[in-house]
């Protein structure tokens, strides 16, 4: 079923007591709402899941991690395993974020698996896609985020295709302070959804959350969501504020 959803990625930020204290002050402030338009999501790193998961008991906020393995167990040191995610209470996992992509080399191929290892472990997959300046420059995003698509998520089946969420991330505005415009994000995620549509039917395509996630501030987010294909973000730094990260889930 299509959700709006707003999911806070902390990346490599906040220890856990700073994590536990963030976490708290989300909850206080989202318990005077009292309704919300929106499934909120939070996505600390991994240190902190075990403890920010017994906060979370109860609240309206559920828990992600911010990556997984590509493999279920093994030699592979400093990884971390869906399983392992599942069992200290994540229901998300974000994978093909594009820092993993341009850090740390993980391409298609690698994405499938840690779909595929997610999926098996019961994990909603929050999946990225999104296109760099200067593909967008040549007028290559399209062409860019279409390959992201069709070389990974597309070869899921209807049934699985239901547990991911698409997350579109404009490279060129991710942490630069710099926005796609509202025309810009409603024109990419229209198209995406076109492709759901192509790839699977219009039932897939309209019950398919995409989310945008680029920049996305208390400042702009009414005027991004207020698109029709945008069913919220996926945040970065205002994520980290929980005044500002309330004021965002408080957008629709």
């Amino acid at each position: 079923m299509r959700k709006n959803i707003v999911a806070g990625n902390w990346k490599m930020n906040k220890t856990l007591p700073e994590s536990v204290s963030l976490v708290k002050e989300i909850i206080s402030l989202l318990n005077k709402e009292n309704s919300l338009q929106a499934e909120v999501i939070v996505a600390p790193t991994y240190v902190s899941l075990y403890e920010v998961n017994k906060l979370l008991k109860g609240s309206k906020i559920k828990l992600s991690a911010q990556n997984s393995a590509s493999e279920h167990s093994g030699a592979y040191t400093g990884e971390i395993s869906a399983e392992m995610i599942k069992a200290v209470g994540c229901d998300y996992v974000i994978l093909g974020h594009s820092e993993r992509r341009a850090y740390y080399g993980e391409r298609d191929a690698i994405l499938t698996r840690k779909v595929e290892f997610a999926l098996k472990n019961e994990l909603e997959v929050i999946f990225c896609i999104g296109e760099r300046l200067l593909e967008r420059e040549k007028g290559e995003h399209f062409k860019v985020v279409e390959g992201q698509l069709k070389n990974t998520v597309f070869n899921l089946s209807e049934n699985e295709f239901s547990n991911i969420i698409i997350a579109y991330e404009p490279i060129w505005a991710i942490g630069t302070g710099v926005t796609a415009s509202s025309e810009q994000a409603q024109e990419m995620h229209a198209f995406i959804r076109k492709l759901i549509t192509e790839n699977y039917n219009t039932d897939v395509a309209d019950n398919t959350t995409i989310l945008y996630g680029g920049s996305c501030k208390p400042s702009n987010a009414v005027e991004l969501f207020k698109n029709p294909d945008v069913d919220g973000g996926l945040i970065g730094g205002a994520a980290l504020k929980a005044e500002d990260f309330v004021a965002i889930i408080k957008s629709f």
